[in-house]
């Protein structure tokens, strides 16, 4: 899809970047943010208390860079500090950005193409559908995702690829005027039924992925897919 980048000038993009024991990837992440192609950027960066110095890389880099450091006391997890940082977002369209490199910030027009023509009020980043590339990592993960969008899918009645993505854009009246209640990576499942049952246009576009593996610092395990299936059955029939 042809991506008009002067579209990215109309709008005023909040990227919520939660993390956590993310000494080795922060400062890069940070800098590819801060490239991205979008005029007017706003940069809140969440920290779920880290152990391994991110926190005081943040204090001491990164806070003089973006627009806000936020810190939590403990840990609390993914959904937690996102609930934290879209709270403080002021821009008209907000992105979720992890923080470990596999999403790539060059791609935020693409995401905001569909909203910004008022063509949707909420974009999906599919590391599953167009011709971008993909790190080729774990099978076992890819079935996995695929059965969490599937089942999701037959619960909310979208036709999504790729429920699970960290590329998940909202315009900001719509992710502020949703409760976020899961903690951790339930986040992905319950806000997906949630944008369903609000009845918001939905779109999906084709992203890159650049994946890495457990010992490169991957986080998520099989106990976040467990609770991925109960998210999924409690927020589409009992929420």
């Amino acid at each position: 899809m042809a991506v008009d980048n002067r579209v990215c000038t109309l709008m005023k993009l909040s990227v919520v970047i939660p993390c956590y024991n993310e000494a080795r990837t922060i400062t890069q992440i940070v800098d590819a943010v801060r490239k991205a192609p979008v005029a007017d950027l706003e940069i809140i960066v969440v920290d779920d208390f880290s152990t391994d110095g991110t926190r005081e890389i943040l204090a001491a880099q990164i806070e003089p860079l973006v627009a806000k450091v936020l810190y939590h006391e403990r840990n609390r997890g993914k959904g937690a500090a996102l609930r934290t940082g879209i709270a403080a977002c002021t821009g008209d369209v907000v992105v979720v950005q992890d923080a470990d490199l596999e999403y790539d910030p060059q791609e935020y027009p693409t995401l905001m193409d569909p909203i910004v023509k008022d063509r949707a009020d909420v974009v999906f980043g599919s590391r599953f559908m167009g011709g971008a590339p993909h790190r080729v990592v774990y099978f076992w993960h890819m079935v996995g995702n695929k059965f969490l969008t599937l089942l999701s899918n037959m619960f909310t009645n979208l036709n999504l690829t790729d429920m699970e993505t960290c590329y998940k854009m909202f315009r900001r009246e719509v992710i502020q005027s949703i409760k976020i209640e899961e903690d951790r990576f339930g986040f992905e499942p319950e806000i997906t039924a949630k944008v369903a049952k609000g009845g918001y246009r939905i779109y999906e576009v084709g992203i890159s992925y650049y994946g890495r593996t457990y010992a490169e610092g991957k986080k998520i395990n099989y106990k976040d897919g467990f609770r991925a299936i109960y998210a999924i059955i409690r927020y589409n029939l009992f929420r």
